[in-house]
């Protein structure tokens, strides 16, 4: 699909922002380079750039580096210098931090965007790529030129910032690796999160709640090995009384990762759409304090948080349902098909 749908989906959502935030990802985008990481960068200058790449030289072979394609648009303002390069870890630097490439790249984008001045890294994943900014999504999509671009899996975003302050950086979806988040909501529980979560190298430094959630997905699935459905149930973790209700099996693992997973519970009203490689997942929180739709038509789901938004995309939409709090909604495809 080519991202012109995603975009006149987010048009009937344009009240549920307010301009200072847009974004989408998309997955399947660069079938040319797909066995490298794309590493999108928002840079405030050349000197920047080139400081930026030199790091990059010291542990990755950079196989192509391009602007990332815009039109001007004229309410998207203050742009920075867009670039995406597509890298490929060194064996030699592998072989002597002793990681696999995706920790690798994944402690390049948190050296970058704590360390370099002028430079951040807002999406780095195979295959796949976010595109965000301060603006309306409609007119974020239309600067990117989205329409341009195949995919077999979209998310997009309007953003309407509460406790925090609207700048590209913190415009959704967030993404390391090949996850990306974009969240409706609130996290009450975001300080608990972060000390937890930082433990393992991750730094929140984004200045929106939101940043955790994609950090959480990465530790849970990537380093820990869990499933989909256990990361719901630590992030969205059943009541007790629930878990109660279980077989003593089910109990038995829930249990475990509520208690091993404490600190990794998120509260306050959210719903999420999570991003993967071959892969999407969506819940809310196990109260439904936020809205979400599902529908389905042929071999295509849909998940937003209006129907009207389904709507737009496949008027003929089937299936339209409310899943339950905390219930999560998983999509699995291989190589774009069901």
């Amino acid at each position: 699909m080519t991202g012109e749908k995603i975009i006149e989906s987010m048009k009937p959502m344009h009240d549920r922002s307010n301009g200072l935030g847009g974004g989408f990802a998309a997955y399947g985008i660069y079938p040319g380079y797909k066995d490298f990481f794309a590493l999108h960068m928002f840079l405030d200058n050349r000197d920047a750039r080139k400081n930026c790449e030199a790091f990059l030289r010291e542990t990755m072979e950079i196989v192509h580096a391009e602007r990332i394609p815009t039109r001007t648009t004229p309410v998207i303002t203050d742009e920075p210098l867009i670039w995406r390069f597509f890298v490929t870890p060194l064996r030699s630097v592998l072989a002597s931090m002793q990681v696999d490439e995706e920790e690798c790249v994944a402690r390049a984008v948190m050296a970058i965007n704590t360390q370099m001045k002028g430079a951040y890294v807002f999406s780095s994943g195979k295959n796949m790529g976010a595109f965000k900014a301060v603006g309306f999504p409609e007119d974020v999509g239309y600067f990117y030129r989205l329409e341009e671009y195949e995919a077999y899996s979209w998310t997009a975003h309007g953003r309407y910032p509460t406790n925090t302050p609207g700048w590209w950086g913190g415009a959704h979806p967030f993404a390391l690796l090949g996850y990306s988040i974009v969240h409706n909501g609130e996290i009450s529980s975001y300080d608990a999160n972060r000390r937890f979560i930082e433990m393992f190298g991750y730094k929140c430094t984004l200045q929106t709640d939101t940043e955790v959630i994609t950090y959480i997905a990465d530790y849970l699935l990537r380093k820990q090995g869990l499933s989909l459905e256990e990361m719901a149930s630590v992030i969205a973790a059943p009541f007790w009384s629930t878990i109660a209700r279980k077989d003593e099996a089910e109990q038995q693992k829930l249990l475990y990762l509520r208690k091993v997973f404490a600190s990794l519970l998120i509260t306050g009203p959210f719903s999420i759409i999570l991003g993967i490689d071959g892969c999407l997942m969506a819940m809310n929180d196990r109260l439904k304090l936020r809205s979400m739709v599902v529908g389905e038509k042929g071999d295509k789901v849909y998940i937003a948080s209006e129907e009207a938004a389904i709507r737009v995309m496949e008027p003929d939409a089937e299936n339209i349902y409310v899943p339950a709090g905390g219930e999560p909604v998983i999509v699995r495809v291989k190589e774009g098909k069901f």
